[in-house]
């Protein structure tokens, strides 16, 4: 997994609308949170509620882009994405060898990336790290967890 300070490396991939998303553009509006993740993995489906959460409560909503990277079919994702509620922006990594998740050096998921806008990675992590959540909330201005939320302090992808 790239550590933080690296310059994050450059790709494209497709929306789940068949649209290119270009990591170089998205940054010229500000940081980006990037999630790699697989439909299959527990952890996933345990954590993406609570970034749809931060991604709608978030207050740059236009500025602060939570970007989802799926490691699974448009189709496989689509569903996922409905029964668990999240609909984040979402690109895949599918079609031509995870050429974004090997790039990243992705080992686990989930695994995210704070990426601010001069490329350089702020924080990356995988697994669900309470801790590390708050912490882009925090930087976000949103809050992931509600009292009543009974969450672990970690678990891992």
């Amino acid at each position: 997994m790239l550590e933080p300070g690296v310059l994050a490396p450059e790709f494209t991939l497709r929306d789940l609308d068949g649209n290119d998303w270009n990591f170089t553009e998205a940054l010229q509006h500000g940081p980006i949170v990037l999630v790699f993740f697989k439909i299959s993995c527990p952890t996933c489906q345990f954590t993406f509620p609570y970034l749809q959460r931060m991604a709608d409560g978030r207050l740059w909503p236009d500025e602060v882009p939570f970007i989802a990277v799926s490691q699974d079919t448009v189709e496989d994702t689509r569903e996922f994405q409905q029964r668990f509620g999240v609909w984040l922006r979402t690109l895949t990594d599918i079609t031509r060898e995870w050429p974004a998740s090997k790039a990243f050096r992705i080992t686990s998921v989930p695994s995210f990336f704070v990426i601010d806008p001069d490329g350089k990675i702020a924080a990356s992590f995988d697994g669900f790290n309470k801790t590390q959540l708050q912490r882009i909330g925090g930087r976000f201005g949103v809050v992931p967890f509600s009292e009543a939320d009974a969450v672990p302090d970690f678990r891992p992808g």
